[in-house]
């Protein structure tokens, strides 16, 4: 292992309070000096308390720039321990990190030391930086005689370069009882270049309180998470997951939330039931929104303040792509009607927003200096309308853009009038795939499309589904917009170019069991400069499969019933 200076040893204080400093754990990296042996002593101090292996949990990386990223850790020598704490000691640990040119760690070109702290739940955040623009890294991390798996990173092209092929995939909704993390597993085997989780990352559940169908394969431990505890034993409970773990050693990751990293439907400073009192709500909200960043790869903006997070942001891939990362939780109106699919007239109010003021002014600044080939927003909840009654009724999700019409309207609108080159807008929560056109009037199928949408099922939750004729779903009669269904677990995986972008829908055929080979169910693309989907590839239905028509009851019963 290689010498350090002392000027490695990047620890910064934490303040007293809700306004938390930087954490310990969250270095900012600088070019490696000249060795020196006090890295050495470091190492050795490091060992003094811990008994078995502290990296049970993985290691990531996340937020790609051009000249690096963040890497993460989180020590835990026994991850399910009911404090949260991991079974580590009460005490800091400097955890030293090594970045590499080569898969085989034998060309180090960045390395230094950070501080896992026990007030951050002993994880380690490091903005690594003065890297070489569009190209693979490998990293790792040890602490004494304990060294964690390697993990694999990439950073972006130059802002001025389009670099080549970008290959990214997304997905959402790993409910850990209904099934296997197998999608995870099939996704770090396609090693893209970045993967984008749109949210429900952990369920908040205790033990059989949310079922799938035929019932749960696998059990939460501890009681339903509202403690900063409960937080990081639930968050450790799935990274443990070995199929998790090699999709995020295998690429990059930007991350937000959706619901169920808090509670599920909550709405700004809402619960999911307000006519339940939760007096200590904002408390959960805060342990919450704490646990998450002790879990993610995230850089320092996103530290968070009390019960604030900057979660949305902005990540750009040379000239090829920007990533509009956005939060439609924490500063959002609360759901109209209640939740579900509903004819609601608060619904067009325009003084509704989904994504707060701020946040929407900051988007659509962002189309407007965008100059990038594909504007891609990172999302959780569907944007396209879904209308589910065939008459005159408009019944739609009050949960998602269809209980904010304004909201949408004026998002899409600005990238219409920014002169957005390909707007495509990705999401999860609805436990399907999706494909749609999107419309600035929806009231007018005849009217040009001025978007796509992509929506990736479910990695897990649900369970099995099933698998069904997609043109035969009545949502797509209803919404000629709307191109395709499937109601399989999986992922979308996607190749990015300048002239095309081409996603393939990929789903398993079950999850209750381990180990299932994914395939390709349908593949559409979205033309440079011709907005909307158009389908390139459908995969007839395998008898072998279990295969049933969806009726518009039960596809409003899968997204909807989450108690």
């Amino acid at each position: 292992m290689p010498e350090l200076n002392r000027r490695h040893f990047l620890v910064t204080g934490l303040a007293a309070g809700a306004a938390a400093a930087v954490p310990a754990g969250a270095a900012h990296a600088e070019p490696d000096p000249a060795p020196d042996p006090a890295a050495e002593t470091a190492q050795s101090l490091a060992s003094r308390g811990l008994r078995a292996d502290p990296f049970t949990l993985g290691v990531a990386s996340g937020d790609p720039d051009h000249d690096g990223f963040v890497l993460w850790t989180r020590l835990a020598q026994e991850p399910l321990a009911e404090d949260g704490m991991g079974g580590m000691p009460q005490r800091p640990f400097p955890v030293l990190w090594q970045v590499y040119a080569d898969e085989r760690c034998r060309r180090l070109v960045r390395a230094g030391v950070a501080v896992a702290a026990p007030e951050w739940g002993h994880s380690v955040h490091v903005e690594v930086g003065h890297l070489s623009s569009g190209r693979e890294y490998w990293y790792r991390f040890r602490v004494g005689p304990y060294v964690s798996q390697v993990g694999r990173a990439l950073t972006a092209p130059h802002p001025l370069s389009y670099g080549g092929a970008l290959t990214m995939a997304f997905a959402s909704c790993a409910q850990f009882e209904h099934g296997y993390f197998t999608s995870y597993r099939r996704m770090a085997e396609d090693r893209p270049d970045i993967v984008l989780h749109l949210g429900d990352y952990q369920y908040e559940y205790k033990r059989e309180t949310y079922n799938s169908p035929g019932g749960n394969v696998r059990h939460h431990e501890g009681p339903e998470t509202e403690t900063l505890a409960g937080y990081r034993q639930r968050h450790a409970q799935y990274k443990a997951d070995p199929d998790l773990q090699a999709a995020h050693a295998a690429s990059p990751w930007l991350v937000v939330w959706d619901d169920h990293e808090l509670d599920n439907n909550w709405a700004d400073e809402v619960a999911e039931k307000p006519e339940i009192p939760q007096p200590g709500f904002l408390s959960r909200r805060e342990a919450a929104f704490r646990a998450y960043y002790e879990n993610m790869p995230l850089r320092r903006a996103s530290v968070p303040r009390g019960i604030d997070m900057q979660l949305y942001r902005r990540v750009r891939w040379g000239r090829m792509a920007t990533f509009h990362m956005l939060d439609t939780r924490q500063y959002r109106d609360d759901q109209g009607c209640g939740d579900g699919y509903r004819d609601c007239p608060a619904a067009v109010d325009p003084a509704r927003s989904i994504t707060g003021a701020e946040q929407e002014a900051w988007l659509l600044d962002g189309f407007r200096h965008s100059r990038a080939q594909w504007d891609i927003l990172g999302q959780q909840v569907f944007f396209a309308q879904r209308d589910n009654n065939a008459g005159p009724a408009k019944i739609t999700s009050q949960d998602a853009w269809d209980g904010y019409v304004a909201s949408r309207r004026r998002i899409t609108q600005g990238w219409i009038d920014a002169g957005v080159r390909n707007p495509v807008v990705l999401t999860g929560d609805v436990h399907a795939h999706w494909a749609s056109d999107l419309k600035l009037d929806y009231d007018d199928p005849t009217g040009p499309s001025v978007g796509s949408e992509l929506v990736a099922s479910s990695i897990s939750t649900g369970g099995d589904g099933a698998d069904s004729d997609p043109a035969t779903h009545p949502f797509l009669k209803i919404n000629p917009h709307l191109k395709f269904y499937n109601n399989q677990r999986g992922y979308v995986l996607t190749k990015i170019e300048r002239d095309l972008l081409t996603a393939d829908f990929k789903v398993l055929p079950q999850v209750r069991e381990a180990g299932s080979e994914a395939y390709t169910r349908a593949t559409y693309v979205v033309e440079d400069r011709v907005p909307g989907v158009q389908q390139t590839y459908l995969r007839p239905l395998d008898p072998a499969l279990r295969s049933r028509a969806m009726t518009v009851e039960e596809t409003v019963r899968l997204e909807t019933e989450r108690p």
